[in-house]
């Protein structure tokens, strides 16, 4: 009897060592990482910012009463400056990589060159444009959209004081200030700004290029002082802005996108 107590009070110490072991041994389990949120992309926004652009267009000079060229001979002029830029926009996010939107913007500034026909020679410069159309972006990273746009723009431009291309003086004859209008496709990046450690919700920048196409223009030369039609017309056709800026954007819109 003594031997039959010893050996089951052995057993039940042996069978306590194994199962506390393997209590020790149980695996453990880590902790769920935190939840990132994403920023949607899809609400509205608006934005300003600057940017450097250059315009060129061929310039010529035509009789009014016959239409038939002066010198027959077209120059390609243009020039260069600067501007501001506002606008607003509203974007959808179709899926977790393609966004499409809508956009209107306004520029202002001096973007000034020369234009000349030879006989004569004078200023010219881009005052202010707007833009109206929309875009097409992937999202290259969750905070970062590449992006395409396209739509219609016009642009309102000095008048200019016409000089002598000979003797440099004052020829007598001016052009009065214009608009045009045409269309326009660009290209950029935009991107959060919770960058090096900083949080900034809601707020990102852009970086875009934009070429705009204004077509053709017959301007009459003026009389200085009368402003009565001088018989004589610039032509400032095929005329191309070309403009590059950076915009700080504000998005209204909150993180909703929840991702473990």
């Amino acid at each position: 009897m003594k031997k039959l107590v010893l050996a089951l009070t052995a057993v039940a110490t042996f069978t306590g060592s194994a199962l506390a072991a393997d209590l020790s041994a149980a695996p453990s389990y880590a902790k769920a990482p935190p939840v990132v949120a994403l920023p949607s992309w899809t609400g509205f926004y608006i934005f300003g910012g600057g940017g450097g652009g250059i315009w060129d267009a061929n310039t010529g000079l035509t009789e009014n009463a016959t239409g038939g060229c002066i010198l027959c001979v077209n120059n390609k002029q243009g020039g260069d400056g600067w501007f501001g830029s506002v606008g607003a926009g509203y974007d959808w996010q179709v899926n977790s990589s393609w966004i499409i939107g809508i956009l209107v913007d306004g520029q202002f500034g001096s973007i000034k060159g020369s234009i000349s026909e030879g006989i004569l020679v004078g200023n010219e410069k881009v005052k202010e444009s707007w833009a109206a159309g929309a875009r097409v972006g992937y999202l290259v990273g969750p905070n970062v959209l590449s992006y395409v746009n396209a739509g219609y723009t016009g642009s309102k431009w000095d008048g200019t004081t016409l000089l002598s291309g000979f003797t440099g003086n004052p020829s007598g004859f001016h052009t009065g200030g214009f608009t045009a209008e045409g269309w326009f496709i660009g290209g950029g990046v935009e991107n959060n700004l919770n960058i090096f450690g900083i949080t900034a919700p809601g707020w990102f920048m852009k970086t875009e290029y934009r070429a705009a196409y204004y077509g053709n223009k017959s301007l009459n030369a003026l009389v200085d002082g009368t402003n009565v039609p001088a018989g004589l017309s610039v032509n400032f056709n095929d005329s191309l802005v070309q403009t590059v800026s950076t915009s700080l954007v504000y998005r209204f819109n909150v993180p909703a996108v929840a991702k473990y």
